[in-house]
């Protein structure tokens, strides 16, 4: 009997993910699978707004599945990363900053599937905007074929050497599936260290956030 899935908390879900395939099909199998999760908890992606690589995979699997997507992505890189017609609602930003800024705003939880630099340098700043107290929104690594555990191996190395704090790496979770990443983000409850100062969205609108129009 096929398992029944229950209507998600999250109504928008932000992933993190290449504009490269990866070698491996198993990578490319993770982002259809992805996506085809967030269309059976019925929830919208928001995304970097490519249409190749992973980042193409997986926001064709959500508008093919009828959910809303909505790409974010800097005028710079849309002749690289935007092949043919753009998936689902495009929105234009200035730069990186502004990208990641608003995707952070729009999504109610991150996923990160394999990725290069881009992907490492989003996923590391909606984790340390968690640990200031910017948002209280869940993180989540789709592990597939244990691409990030030397990420993971790092972090603990930091825990124990007392450059990240235990609260704070508990902070990221992690699965080798899209459905066991998502029930423990739906199970996932923020906690912060009694020091760290809570901050806003001001802070990040300070630093480089300034809407721009769609496509």
């Amino acid at each position: 009997m096929a398992e029944m899935i229950s209507k998600s908390k999250f109504k928008r879900v932000c992933v993190f993910c290449g504009s490269s395939s990866g070698k491996k099909p198993s990578y490319q199998e993770a982002a259809v699978q992805l996506g085809n999760e967030l269309v059976e908890r019925r929830i919208d992606l928001v995304y970097g707004g490519g249409s190749v690589g992973l980042m193409g995979l997986v926001s064709h699997a959500v508008h093919d599945g009828g959910r809303h997507v909505l790409g974010i992505i800097p005028r710079s890189l849309m002749p690289r990363e935007i092949t043919g017609e753009p998936v689902g609602e495009v929105r234009a930003v200035s730069d990186m900053h502004q990208r990641k800024a608003e995707m952070a705003r729009q999504a109610d939880a991150f996923i990160a599937l394999p990725g290069g630099y881009g992907t490492l340098e989003e996923l590391l700043e909606v984790i340390t905007w968690a640990q200031l107290g910017i948002h209280s929104k869940p993180v989540g690594l789709l592990n597939v074929d244990g691409f990030y555990n030397s990420l993971l191996t790092f972090i603990d190395k930091a825990v124990d050497e007392g450059f990240i704090s235990p609260a704070a790496r508990r902070i990221i979770v992690s699965a080798p599936t899209a459905n066991q990443l998502f029930r423990q983000l739906e199970e996932y409850v923020p906690e912060h260290d009694d020091y760290v100062a809570k901050l806003d969205w001001e802070e990040v609108d300070r630093l480089h956030y300034e809407p721009e129009v769609s496509i």
